[in-house]
């Protein structure tokens, strides 16, 4: 298992009052699995976003990360695992705004080993393989919506991360763009790359191998695609209407993919 989470919770304390954001959650994700992470507003799905990205701690409960215990680490070695093993991308995209795109895309590299010839270049790699190479000269506000993401996706591959870790990484996009973006996390998963998207958007969790529902701070349901209760109406429609368009903002054409794997 490349992520492994035993009885994790989290509690915050807000003035006197106790939240409780995540209950219980056991949860094992395999390398090379595409996951979405679903649920409601207040379902705990930033919560468990941040503690599998190392952004945060659970207060009760075991975080295993490509083998390692995260829950004993010290703050640097939680920073480490950060930069070495988890790939970041944001609905914000959040990209420096001063700086090229190539410059955005090294700066995971920085707190590696090498010089800066060798970051250069695997940055290059990075936006190569995002189909970004004409673009490396670039500063965000001479890109695209659709670009300044393949930058953020650029930026979160370059240290070839364990698992790559999306929060409503199309939230901004219209929709041909989504696709577009949707159609390159397909590309990394077909490469090898782990995958978990938090999004609200059917058509988005539908691309994905297996869903995850939150509800309340626990797992309320862990299906594959085409099983998971969330997708019902969604698969439904597609039969009845031959296409997987389920509202205005994003509209995707395919066939139903076979249980368990994505639709790519």
């Amino acid at each position: 298992m490349i992520i492994r989470t035993e009885n994790i919770a989290k509690t915050y304390r807000v003035g006197v009052e106790r939240i409780r954001a995540l209950r219980g959650i056991d949860l094992n994700i395999k390398a090379n699995e595409f996951v979405a992470v679903m649920g409601s507003s207040g379902s705990g799905k930033s919560t468990l976003m941040n503690i599998i990205g190392c952004l945060d701690r659970p207060s009760v409960g075991r975080y295993t990360l490509a083998d390692r215990n995260t829950s004993r680490m010290s703050a640097a070695d939680l920073a480490t695992v950060r930069n070495e093993k988890i790939g970041f991308v944001f609905q914000s995209f959040e990209l420096l705004p001063r700086q090229t795109a190539l410059k955005n895309v090294e700066l995971p590299l920085i707190y590696a080993h090498g010089g800066w010839r060798r970051r250069r270049r695997r940055a290059k790699q990075a936006l190569e393989r995002v189909g970004l190479g004409d673009r490396i000269t670039h500063r965000p506000n001479q890109l695209s919506g659709g670009q300044k993401q393949r930058v953020a996706i650029a930026r979160a591959i370059v240290n070839n991360p364990a698992i790559l870790l999306a929060d409503e990484p199309t939230g901004n996009l219209d929709s041909s763009t989504t696709r577009e973006i949707l159609d390159l996390f397909c590309q990394l998963h077909a490469e090898g790359q782990t995958i978990i998207i938090v999004t609200h958007e059917q058509d988005v969790a539908a691309r994905c191998q297996r869903i995850i529902w939150l509800t309340d701070g626990r797992i309320s349901s862990d299906a594959p695609v085409r099983e998971a209760p969330a997708l019902r109406d969604y698969w439904q429609h597609h039969e009845q209407n031959g296409n997987a368009t389920t509202n205005d903002t994003i509209e995707i054409v395919q066939d139903l993919p076979p249980e368990g794997k994505p639709a790519c």
